[in-house]
């Protein structure tokens, strides 16, 4: 067994905990033959319907493929897609006896009508409140018995700005982790950006990092990621920039070590559920070997395999591997 299958192998001994943003995503598929006599709107025959898990449990999807154990913490509606996703999530050996539902929450669901592999709408089924104080309680006390009872290596806080992760959720799950020496990886969005301090992974994309400090974007060089990095440590004291660059590839920074990780050609078919893949293999394989720069490639192959895939995939755990093996030598 050499080095990588090693190390894949180990992924087997890793807890994760993953709190965040749930849902669901819907993808109808269909042919466009005509177009409406009621509106200047085409008509899609409906062919195929799939339901995926999304979000945050899309991360808990990713973790389980690569062998490790994932359980999810967050609050659903308590309605019909509730209900499914959970099913969904534990026929894949997701953990969801941490995860809760709300009558005053509607769980998310992302519905895509796809003809010829163009989507051609989204309808997007969901309540992006902050928790009300009473829910926000309830997983609060949930996160405090998860890391009691489990003793996870890492906790992944997920967002996607529809609610779960308030900043009184974020600031205690971060404080509980310090304490009992658990590895924080965060993937976030404008709206709590930097309420995330003191983690070990903070991931956002180029594009939140820009906005996010209110820097105009120039040419995506190693002086302009370093000068982000730089910002961003002053406000979240955080210690590593894990910082995706779209078909750029990878960046990652820690004090005075860090490079830009090229992407490697793929065919492209959807960027969606990448940035989940990346924080997912990243976050194992920085519990596995503390080795930033090996975080960062292999990440970045996992990134790109599944944009390959048409709608959220998980990555393939063999197929990792063997790329991995390939270009990596």
């Amino acid at each position: 067994m050499n080095e990588l299958e090693s190390l894949f192998e180990s992924f087997k001994k890793i807890k994760v905990g993953i709190v965040g943003d749930v849902m669901l995503d819907t993808y109808m598929w269909g042919t466009v033959d005509r177009i409406s006599p009621e509106a200047p709107v085409p008509i899609v025959t409906v062919g195929k319907k799939e339901q995926r898990i999304g979000g945050a449990g899309n991360v808990a999807l990713n973790i389980c493929s690569l062998g490790a154990k994932a359980a999810v913490l967050t609050i659903t509606g308590d309605d019909e897609d509730g209900r499914f996703l959970q099913e969904m999530l534990e026929e894949r050996g997701i953990i969801t006896s941490y995860a809760l539902s709300s009558a005053n929450r509607v769980t998310t669901n992302k519905i895509r009508i796809i003809s010829r592999n163009q989507q051609m709408m989204r309808l997007d089924q969901e309540v992006t409140d902050d928790l009300n104080p009473d829910d926000e309680n309830l997983l609060i006390r949930s996160i405090q018995r998860f890391i009691t009872r489990e003793k996870p290596d890492i906790m992944i806080l997920e967002d996607y700005n529809k609610g779960v992760l308030t900043a009184s959720v974020i600031q205690y799950a971060i404080e509980l982790c310090r304490q009992h020496h658990i590895i924080v990886a965060v993937d976030p969005k404008r709206r709590n950006f930097f309420s995330y301090k003191k983690v070990d992974i903070f991931k956002p994309n180029l594009k939140e990092a820009l906005e996010g400090l209110n820097i105009i974007g120039g040419e995506i060089n190693e002086a302009l990621l370093n000068s982000i990095h730089a910002a961003l440590s002053e406000k979240l004291d955080h210690r590593i920039s894990l910082i995706t660059l779209s078909e750029k590839g990878v960046f990652y920074r820690r004090q005075n070590s860090g490079a830009i990780i090229p992407s490697h050609l793929r065919n492209i078919a959807d960027v969606s559920g990448a940035g989940d893949t990346v924080i997912a293999v990243a976050t194992l394989v920085y519990a596995a070997t503390k080795n930033m720069k090996l975080m960062a490639e292999i990440a970045n192959i996992a990134g790109g395999l599944v944009c390959e895939e048409v709608g959220t995939a998980a990555i393939d755990k063999d197929k990792l591997l063997k790329e991995c093996k390939r270009l990596m030598g």
